[in-house]
């Protein structure tokens, strides 16, 4: 007996991944009380910057996976993200220090979750970003094209050997202009 498998389900668009820098030693020395505060704030900044059409996907821990249909308008939200984030950080002394990676790619939907290669290479992306970075993947930036420009400077930091990846991913840096 065989089990029919349905044709995938392939999306196009901006595949995001965030990570709060720092979060198991802040929830280490401040405890669990603390570290859920740290991620309400988070949580609060993201839903309010998400354009109609961008999505949660999931969080994962101290991380969100988010899904967009337009590669310029997840690098201008993420953008605006990291503003909010370092304002709040400032205000209420909490250190929100995010970091973020970009991916344009065609992931697969699986239910309500995104997989594949280019979910796994946003991932990637997402671990050589610094605190307070936006990091994208070339892809991510031709697919942004011209429009690109009036929301970002982008700074080639040259192709990177990422864990699992075959070839070196040429990253960019992006900046509000």
């Amino acid at each position: 007996m065989s089990v029919a498998v349905a044709a995938p389900d392939v999306l196009v668009g901006a595949v995001v991944f965030t990570d709060i820098v720092g979060f198991t030693e802040y929830t280490a020395i401040q405890g669990d009380a603390e570290a859920l505060q740290l991620l309400a704030v988070q949580e609060r900044i993201v839903e309010e910057a998400l354009s109609p059409g961008a999505r949660v996907v999931k969080e994962l821990g101290d991380g969100l996976l988010l899904w967009f249909p337009d590669a310029c308008d997840a690098v201008r939200t993420c953008l605006d993200m990291q503003a909010r984030f370092e304002y709040e950080s400032m205000e209420s002394m909490l250190p929100l220090w995010v970091r973020i990676g970009i991916h344009w790619g065609r992931p697969t939907r699986r239910r309500d979750d995104i997989v594949g290669h280019d979910v796994n290479l946003a991932s990637r992306i997402v671990n050589v970003a610094g605190p307070g970075e936006v990091l994208l993947s070339e892809a991510a930036v031709l697919a942004a094209s011209g429009a690109l420009a009036s929301v970002a400077e982008v700074e080639e930091l040259g192709p990177v050997v990422m864990k699992g990846i075959p070839e070196p991913v040429r990253l960019y840096r992006a900046m509000r202009v």
